[in-house]
């Protein structure tokens, strides 16, 4: 029978007079005309891992759309987009002053590869320095110019999965699925991040000491939006104060052990990402 992880203390325990700003306020970049609902998945597993406030930033034109589809308690930052309905890099002067207030970015989950998109995300890695989960398309845009992770004085947290993986660091895919803790310890170490190679057994290191294989998940978890999910719970612990490191370790076996639960109802066939959101909370009371 698996060994369940337990939380820790930190994420479990509340203050009687705490507010929202306790437990992180996170800006989420994502979305795009294609790939609205991308954003919604990250928001919503977010919140529901616990932090304390939540806002996407997407192109202006989808705005509207997803004020009528997101849950309540996300907030929306209508940004300058690119013709093909992506974000523009002319929403950095917009972004910047809104990470005063910010304490974890998530930047990647359905932002397509528009060359002003990818500028866009160049510049905020380069150029600001809170702590980031990166993902998706934002790893796309950091091919060929992977110096800015080793500028970036912040924590830094990629989740790519093998195919990312590969297009991020020029690497064989075989290599790397014959390889997997070689190259996912090799690539955290060089660029002082903590990578989260995600497949079957998922691995977590931060290149040095530290190093987790996760043993919670099942192949119906294999669906559009899981990896979205996962950026959320990651940065929701982030936000909640857990270094870069177990955020990324206790994210990923609670997203593996919400999938297992949502999977003995909905079955593996039939399960969908926002299944494994609606089973967060059950996982974390496993986990307490």
């Amino acid at each position: 029978m698996l060994k369940l992880m337990r939380l820790p203390t930190q994420l479990l325990r509340r203050k009687a007079d705490s507010h929202k700003g306790d437990y992180g306020r996170i800006l989420i970049l994502a979305g795009s005309n294609r790939f609205s609902g991308a954003a919604l998945l990250c928001a919503e597993s977010t919140l529901r891992a616990g932090a304390g406030a939540v806002t996407v930033g997407i192109p202006a034109s989808i705005n509207a759309a997803l004020i009528k589809n997101k849950t309540k308690e996300v907030m929306t930052l209508p940004l300058p987009q690119t013709r093909a309905g992506t974000l523009s890099l002319a929403a950095f002067s917009k972004i910047k002053p809104f990470l005063k207030n910010t304490d974890v970015l998530i930047i990647g989950p359905g932002l397509g590869c528009d060359k002003s998109t990818y500028a866009l995300v160049r510049k905020i890695v380069r150029e600001l320095n809170l702590p980031m989960v990166i993902d998706a398309d934002a790893l796309g845009a950091l091919n060929r110019h992977l110096g800015i992770l080793k500028q970036h004085k912040g924590k830094v947290i990629l989740t790519p999965h093998a195919k990312e993986m590969a297009g991020l660091f020029g690497i064989d895919i075989d290599f790397i699925k014959k390889n997997r803790k070689l190259v996912a310890k090799k690539y955290a170490k060089h660029y002082n991040s903590i990578i989260i190679l995600k497949g079957h057994k998922s691995i977590v290191t931060d290149g040095r000491r530290k190093f987790y294989i996760n043993k919670t998940g099942n192949p119906g978890m294999a669906t559009a939006g899981s990896g979205d999910v996962l950026s959320g719970i990651v940065g929701a612990f982030l936000a909640q104060g857990l270094d870069a490191f177990s955020a990324a370790k206790y994210a990923t076996g609670i997203h593996g052990l919400a999938g297992d639960i949502a999977a003995k109802d909905k079955t593996q066939m039939g399960l969908i990402a926002s299944d494994i959101i609606n089973r967060i909370p059950d996982a974390i009371k496993k986990s307490s």
